[in-house]
């Protein structure tokens, strides 16, 4: 009976780590917000890509606890603008810092 106490003790705590090790801290990201981040970058990249004005510039989008910032170059502070209305109307983002620059 010790046996089974000492080998169901060990399988606990080898779950309970592998739990925390999925959380997230205030400098790392938990398995599924790196996964829901990855989803909105996807959805922001689409909606900047498949607007016709801004489909010839090269808009980097990343994305941190749903928090997107964009950057790259544009020819007008209206693409500018346009690309920063597309990324915040994407469902889940948080917040948008558009660090685009004008040429």
């Amino acid at each position: 009976m010790t046996l089974l106490k000492r080998c169901s003790a060990f399988l606990m705590a080898a779950l309970l780590l592998s739990a925390l090790g999925c959380a997230a801290t205030s400098t790392r990201e938990s398995t599924g917000e790196y996964l829901d981040d990855s989803v909105i970058t996807s959805k922001v990249k689409t909606a900047i890509f498949n607007e016709p004005s801004l489909k010839i510039f090269q808009i980097s989008v990343e994305t941190h606890k749903n928090a997107v910032l964009l950057s790259g170059f544009v020819a007008t502070y209206g693409e500018m603008s346009k690309a920063g209305e597309l990324a915040r109307s994407v469902e889940g983002v948080r917040s948008v810092r558009n660090g685009i620059l004008v040429k």
